[in-house]
């Protein structure tokens, strides 16, 4: 009980600050920021205390689908307004919702089925490979990524934190109950990029959330790095020091490299 409540309570803290690091900085730097692998890090070490290797290992070779997922998610808050004139937010929120959760259910049921004729890791690779491929695709022409000019209020940051630390503490108690593969779907349940999405629209206007779209999305790989690196690293070097190695490798490999491939995108076009 005690690795699920600082699991959770660790979570609410970093979404409310993702928020803050859009609004200050915005959505190029805030949005690789926001999605660096931070919630992750109590999930995973709540579901290797909690559910063991075992199924730390099927939970994770399943996220990098799980952030494609919320990549797709993060898309839709982009293409339905160009769609559709005059989307308010209450109609954004619904239909990215709603699109969340038919492609959960779909992949949620065909991924359980590939995890019987393909190995866990290849399972995690194909996944990374599509969310890599989907970031660089979505960023390739380069949004305007504006900063907040007025500041999301402190009720709808803490109700952010909130938000994440629920879908957090639920994933690490359906790990603990045997359920690796909805504990890892739980885990990235979409709730800091909707309340990201929801309190900059609400505070900034469209274009401030909407901006930091590709640059979240691109960024959302390095939590599918960690999360193939964290079956191996936790077993072999314990909680601290495999999640040290997981952190940096994840932030080297994806992070930087993304930052800088959307600074050299943003010069092109300038």
């Amino acid at each position: 009980m005690l690795s699920i409540l600082l699991s959770a309570f660790f979570a609410g803290i970093v979404a409310i600050l993702v928020t803050v690091a859009i609004e200050k900085w915005g959505g190029i730097i805030g949005g690789i920021l926001g999605t660096l692998p931070t919630t992750i890090i109590p999930a995973t070490i709540g579901m290797y205390v909690e559910g063991g290797s075992e199924d730390l290992a099927t939970s994770m070779s399943l996220i990098p689908f799980w952030m494609l997922l919320n990549a797709l998610f993060v898309a839709s808050w982009v293409v339905y307004p160009r769609m559709k004139e005059g989307v308010t937010l209450a109609q954004m929120t619904f239909v990215s919702l709603a699109f969340w959760s038919i492609l959960a259910l779909l992949m949620t049921v065909s991924l359980t089925e590939t995890l019987n004729y393909f190995s866990e890791r290849m399972v995690g690779i194909a996944g990374l490979v599509a969310l890599v491929t989907l970031g660089l695709w979505m960023t390739w022409i380069p949004q305007k990524a504006p900063k907040g000019k007025n500041s999301v209020t402190m009720n709808v940051l803490i109700l952010r934190g909130l938000a994440a630390a629920t879908a957090i503490g639920i994933a690490v108690q359906l790990s603990s109950m045997g359920q690796p593969i909805i504990a890892g779907l739980a885990s990235v349940f979409p709730a800091i990029f909707l309340t990201t999405m929801v309190a900059l629209w609400m505070a900034q206007g469209s274009d401030v959330p909407t901006g930091a779209a590709g640059p979240m999305m691109l960024g959302g790989s390095s939590v599918a790095v960690y999360s193939l690196i964290a079956p191996w690293a936790l077993p072999e070097h314990g909680i601290i020091v495999g999640t040290l190695i997981c952190w940096f490798s994840a932030v080297i490999t994806t992070s930087i490299p993304a930052y800088q491939w959307l600074k050299w995108r943003r010069s092109l076009n300038d």
